[in-house]
This record gives C-alpha cells, structure tokens and sequence, in this order.
C-alpha cells in the first residue's frame, strides 16, 4: 500500500531546487533524504506535510493518513507552552483528559521531573529537539515526516530515536531528512539524493546508496567524456569530408559533411554534466605557534548561566595539536566548557583561573552561529572585517556557495546550514590557531562535514569541540573527555560515551 506519492514534483525559486520527482513511500519505507544546504530538502518535507506548495507536479496521501512532522526549530507559539501541555494537547483530542498518557511519553522519553512543568524556551536545544519528537509520538501518526532530528541530542538519545524508528515503528512511513551519515545508516531503508535536475532514488541506507551513486556519475563522466570526444571525431571527419567536397566539387561529400555534423550536435545536445554539489567549501588556515601549551586550569568550576555549578575540570591541559572531543548528556556544562575558555581568551579578567598561551588566536563557534549579527549582510561582514577588496570577498563568498545575487542580503534571510557555512569561512579568514567548535556540524550537509574533517587533519588543528555526529567525531578526535557526576575526566576511544 502507497501512504504518499509523488509524481512529478518540482519546485522553483525561480532557479529548480528539484524537479521532475516521482516515487511513492509505504509500509515500512524509512526515506533519507539527502542534499546540499539549500538543495531543498526542507521545502520537500513542507511540500509533502501540506504546509507549502510544489511549484509543479501532484502530491497525494491515502485517505485519512495522519502525518507526524518534526521541523527544525520550536514553533514560537510552542515556547511559552510547558512540557507537560505541549504533549498533553498534542494528543488526539478524546485522550487529552487521559494525563497517564502524557506521563508514559515523559519517562519514555527520560525527560527529568523538573522539566515536566518548566516553558519549553527554557530548556536546552537537545531537550526542544526531543520535545518535538515526543509531539509528533503523542499525535499516533500513520506517517513521520522528519527535518534534522537529531540536531542538538546528545548519543544516547539519538540511539534512542534511532531504536524507536526501527523497532518500535519499524512499519511505519517516514521520511527523515539528515546529515548524520550513522544515523541514516542504522534508520533509513531507501535514500533519496535531491538533485537539482535528476534525483537519484537508491533502495538501500546511506552508504550503501552512496557507494552506488558515485559509481552512477563516475559511469555518466565517462560516458560525456566518450561523447565529448566522438563528437568531436566527427566535427573533425565533417571539416575533412566538406574540405573535399568543395576541392572535388562533390555534392555527395558535402551531404556526408553536412550528416556528420549534425550527427555530432546531436550528441552534444544529449550530453549531460555529472552532478555537482551546490555545497560551498568549507576550509580552516592556522596560524603558526610556537607554544607547546595553549590551555591550563587546575580544578575550575564550571558553572550554568544562572550560576549552578556543573562540574569541575581537575587538572586539564590542551597542548599543540590536541583535537579534544567532549562528551557528555545534553545539560552537563560541555558548551558551557567552551564559553567560559572563550570568555578567557576575550576577557583574563573575567577567568583568571583558565590560564591561556598570549601566542593562541582563538576562533569560535557556538551552535547557533550567534556570533553573527543578523542584520549584517555576508558581503559587508567579509569587508569590514578582513579589509580585503570587493573583487576578492565576492570570490570568497562565491566559493562558499553564496551566489552574487545572495551575498547582499542579511544574514538572518539565511538557512541554518548556510549560516554554519558562512560562520566557518569568517573563522578561515581569522586564520585562528586555536578553535572552540559547539556543534560545528549542526545544519552542515553531509559533503560540507566531510571537508571539514579533511581540513582539521590537514591543517593539524588545535582545537575542543563539541559534535554529536559520531562519524565526525571519531575521524578528527585525538582526546575525548567526558562530563559524569560533576567531574571531567579523559576517557579512550570508542568507550561507551555521550557525545
């Protein structure tokens, strides 16, 4: 049985983000959906929940199908809600006096006691992320539509999530748009690569599908490579052939020239360029330092924003070329960790028990990109900052996938992937040689994670991060430490940990 079908999708802003996009999704299909930031997996997610519309094509659902659909981001009527309303009134209507209800997805889910009553902006992304998966498991849905769930969850909720996908909805529709490569690989039963002109449809997870695809535009490079140079065989044969015909005078050899030619504009018509990610490059630069140690602090408490002391750190040290990964559940103090350095590089004074090399140059990045300003433009912060001609930023900015028509409007018009982008090329041209990364890879498509890992061990990167992506995390970490019962302590790789 078909719950949704496609036919003929497309969507254009005025350029396609896709189109010509047909498939169907029943019983115990789990679609990943996978693309470049801005490729238009968003859009496909509101266009199949009915929220918006394709610019072509028809959309269809069997009758009475109940949709569950987890977005990005806490709809701003949410906010102010508690926990506890919030799913109570999720639930269909005739169950919401059934308050049982409500505190079976609470433990389900581990949401502490003191959670339960407390507005859902107060809690923490990871909690706000698993807030809106709770709703969309109190609605009993027929079919899950799901946009970057695991954005903000620390490992063990997402192995939860991953758990509930597969066993306890195994037959259950879903399309799950991602760009944690472990988690469509454990979730997903199909994947989707969203292409501007032809999507690719693959019935395996992640990599397996992956591995298909690269030998599909391998096989179409080679085949406009053969193209490319038969056509041009034969251009050179018609110049030979005309070249005689008006020597000779032969009508019959210039009909031959005239048939050769127009043999090879046929196949130039039918060639077609192998796909290429819209993702802009995402590059680091370091600058050179001479000092061994960059960090010191000896027993430091960490404390949360309304003062709560978290955990403490012992005796920690960050030396040259150390990439520490911290680890820990959502709520333990890791960004908090990475704040308060941040506030000693920017402000001694404000931390005169972290002690920081005067040599370090410190670049940073929260989760949320906040550090830039919304109503600047890329365009003007590149220049401001940097100095450097309008010739070179409109390069730059080019390079990391922002078109010229795009580089002059606010950051805040922006996607959150595309302002990840942005926030990690401002953090190139710093050229910091010690980086403080929370959550670098949230909102980065799949490609962008990928080079990033490659620059960070290119470049030998000193830097403490904070990712969930588990792939990421193991490829670049040299040094993982955990936050438990109030403590930081280092920890081995591949040791059962939060990240």
């Amino acid at each position: 049985m078909s719950f949704i079908t496609l036919f003929q999708v497309g969507v254009l802003t005025p350029v396609p983000l896709f189109k010509n996009l047909s498939l169907t999704i029943g019983a115990g299909c789990r679609l990943g959906v996978v693309a470049g930031n801005g490729g238009g997996k968003t859009t496909l997610l509101r266009c199949i929940a009915g929220t918006s519309e394709p610019t072509e094509g028809v959309i269809s659902h069997s009758r009475g199908l109940r949709l569950g659909f987890v977005p990005q981001d806490v709809p701003s009527a949410l906010l102010d809600q508690s926990l506890f309303e919030c799913l109570r009134l999720a639930l269909p209507a005739d169950q919401r006096s059934d308050l049982w209800r409500v505190e079976v997805l609470l433990a389900l889910l581990a949401f502490p006691q003191d959670l339960h009553h407390r507005a859902i902006r107060t809690l923490s992304g990871g909690w706000q992320r698993l807030v809106l998966v709770a709703q969309a498991m109190a609605a009993e849905p027929d079919a899950l539509l799901l946009d970057e769930p695991t954005n903000h969850l620390d490992i063990s909720k997402i192995q939860f999530l991953e758990r509930w996908l597969v066993e306890m909805a195994s037959r259950m529709p879903m399309v799950i748009v991602s760009h944690d490569r472990h988690f469509l690989d454990a979730c997903t039963t199909h994947t989707l690569f969203l292409r501007q002109e032809t999507s690719k449809l693959y019935a395996h997870a992640y990599s397996a599908a992956r591995k298909l695809l690269s030998e599909d535009d391998a096989a179409q490079q080679t085949k406009l490579e053969q193209g490319i140079k038969e056509a041009g065989r034969l251009r050179q044969s018609a110049h030979e052939l005309k070249n005689i015909g008006i020597n000779s005078r032969s009508d019959r050899a210039l009909r031959k020239s005239k048939q050769v030619a127009a043999r090879a504009t046929e196949i130039e018509s039918n060639l077609k360029e192998p796909h290429k990610e819209r993702s802009g490059q995402i590059k680091l630069r370091s600058r050179e330092i001479h000092s061994r140690v960059l960090l010191s602090m000896d027993h430091v408490v960490v404390r949360a924003p309304d003062g709560k002391a978290l955990f403490k750190t012992g005796a920690f040290r960050i030396f040259q070329g150390d990439r520490i990964v911290l680890c820990g559940a959502n709520g333990a103090g890791k960004s908090q960790l990475i704040k308060m350095i941040h506030r000693a590089i920017v402000d001694p004074a404000s931390a005169p028990d972290v002690r920081v090399s005067p040599a370090a140059v410190v670049g940073y990045a929260d989760q949320h990109m906040s550090q830039l300003p919304d109503n600047e433009t890329p365009f003007e912060i590149i220049t401001n900052r940097f100095s450097l001609g309008d010739g070179r930023s409109r390069m730059l900015l080019a390079g990391a996938g922002f078109a010229v028509d795009r580089q002059g409007c606010p950051i805040k018009a922006f996607s959150l992937g595309q302002k990840a982008r942005f926030g990690l090329l401002v953090l190139r041209l710093a050229a910091p040689n010690f980086y403080l990364l929370d959550e670098p890879t949230n909102h980065v498509d799949i490609p962008g994670r990928e080079k990033l890992e490659e620059e960070i061990l290119e470049q030998n990167a000193t830097c403490i991060l904070v990712s969930h992506d588990r792939r990421f995390a193991k490829a670049v970490g040299t040094l993982f430490f955990k936050i438990e019962k109030e403590k930081l302590f280092e920890v081995e790789e591949g040791a059962d940990i939060n990240l």
